[in-house]
């Protein structure tokens, strides 16, 4: 219990700091650019007058310091602010996207899990042998391919040459048809999750090996106890622990590449929000986007870590 709450009040103590630096990096970076959100908002048509007005309104015509502080005050106030022609606000498009981007995200991981725990065991369980080879070799093809371009090859082939699946149009809700949300959810989660699955098959073979080689193992076979009960209920078990401290690590990159998956296969999610932002010149949409997500980031490694003093005796008990 003592070990839970000081990982909880030091992420809970960090949280406010770190968001506080994304914000400001960001508005600062976003200071830099040269096109005016007038201009994109309104366009090339719009007379000066009402060019100055908009940027009044706004608040564009003020240092990005002073911007910085009036949004921060906002923010607290539970405000994100709103952005384009017509003032739509920041915190509705994000409440539409966010939820398609942890979809994405925990998918991606669910099939990131299930295809590294597989290949990790089997790689342990054989290893040295062909079985081990030929899974080291996937693993490395895996990790070396970058999830937007697996992402291009796999619209290339199994959309344009194969018609088999969907990789744009409109997002099917699962409540409605379960089948056509996964068969539009299904490259785009693939590519997302190979890489992943490539680094995690590399530490769960690690781990199963070294904890194979114990003497508990060898004392259980001895006894009698069948090896799959003892891989099934210790080894596996005690395997597990290593490869979770890394997971918080591993869905922030999905997370991260959940951004870039949506752009390519035109999924209604944050990283389309973003890319509108940046595209757009649109700072308070890039700004409210880049915040939740990194707000996400966090505390889902708080909770990895809280799973991870929680499944790991050694820690629980001291």
């Amino acid at each position: 219990m003592n070990n839970l709450l000081r990982i909880l009040g030091k992420r809970i103590i960090a949280l406010p700091f770190m968001a506080f630096g994304v914000t400001l990096l960001v508005f600062f970076l976003m200071s830099f650019s040269k096109y005016d959100p007038a201009v994109a908002a309104l366009g090339e048509s719009a007379t000066p007058q009402a060019l100055e007005a908009f940027r009044h309104e706004m608040g564009y015509d003020r240092p990005w310091w002073q911007q910085f502080w009036s949004y921060i005050g906002g923010m607290f106030q539970g405000k994100l602010g709103v952005y384009g022609v017509n003032k739509d606000s920041v915190a509705e498009r994000i409440a539409t996207s966010f939820p398609l981007t942890l979809q994405l995200t925990f998918i991606g991981l669910a099939i990131a899990l299930v295809i590294s725990v597989v290949f990790g065991v089997l790689a342990a369980l054989y290893r040295d042998t062909w079985v081990d080879q030929a899974i080291r070799v996937i693993s490395i093809i895996e990790i070396a391919t970058p999830c937007f371009w697996l992402g291009v090859l796999l619209i290339y082939f199994l959309q344009i040459k194969l018609d088999w699946l969907p990789g744009a149009g409109d997002l099917v809700p699962f409540t409605q048809n379960p089948g056509e949300y996964m068969r539009r959810m299904a490259m785009p989660c693939f590519a997302l999750a190979m890489p992943v699955a490539g680094s995690m098959t590399r530490i769960i073979r690690t781990s199963m090996v070294e904890e194979l080689d114990k003497d508990y193992v060898r004392t259980a076979l001895g006894a009698g106890i069948p090896k799959p009960v003892v891989i099934a209920r210790n080894v596996l078990r005690n395997a597990l622990i290593t490869p979770v401290t890394v997971l918080g690590m591993k869905i922030g990159y999905l997370m991260g590449g959940a951004i870039v998956i949506e752009v390519i296969f035109a999924l209604p999610g944050m990283g389309t929000a973003m890319f509108d932002g940046i595209n757009n010149n649109q700072p308070m949409l890039v700004q409210g986007v880049v915040l939740v997500v990194a707000l996400a980031f966090i505390i889902i490694n708080i909770v990895v870590d809280l799973l991870y003093v929680l499944i790991n005796p050694r820690i629980r008990n001291v």
